[in-house]
């Protein structure tokens, strides 16, 4: 049964509006929170991105090491050309990697977003209600 706004006293409406402030900032702690677990999670993966990109750099620099020797020691060059080539290619594949990964990491991707955007709509509208008054 609801009570009758129009008979209950100041008290009683301050109180059931700090209830309901109570549990709107209850409420938006928990999406903060899940928010954040959500991006701590993507910044793992990016953070995986960069340790692969890291490897297939290393990777990268042995076959162009090998590349390197065996383009100077052949005459023919034609097994050094191939290890050059399969090892620039390595060197472009980690750069990408290690890219998209330091771009997932910025700051700005692991911010609460959709949390502060909900707060900011709820303090206007628990300021509207305090003008309307």
């Amino acid at each position: 049964m609801r009570e009758d706004h129009s008979t209950k006293s100041a008290g009683g409406l301050v109180q059931d509006a700090m209830s309901n402030v109570s549990a709107l900032v209850r409420n938006e702690v928990d999406l903060a929170r899940a928010e954040i677990n959500e991006n701590l999670t993507k910044a793992g993966v990016a953070a995986g991105m960069i340790a692969a990109g890291a490897i297939v750099v290393l990777v990268a620099l042995n076959v162009l090491a090998a590349a390197l020797v065996a383009a100077l020691t052949e005459a023919g060059l034609d097994g050094g050309w191939a290890a050059l080539i399969v090892g620039v290619v390595l060197a472009v594949i980690a750069y990408v990697m290690i890219q998209k990964g330091m771009n997932d990491l910025k700051l700005s991707s692991l911010a609460p977003t959709r949390t502060a955007k909900n707060v900011r709509r709820d303090a206007e509208a628990v300021k509207d209600v305090y003008d309307d008054k």
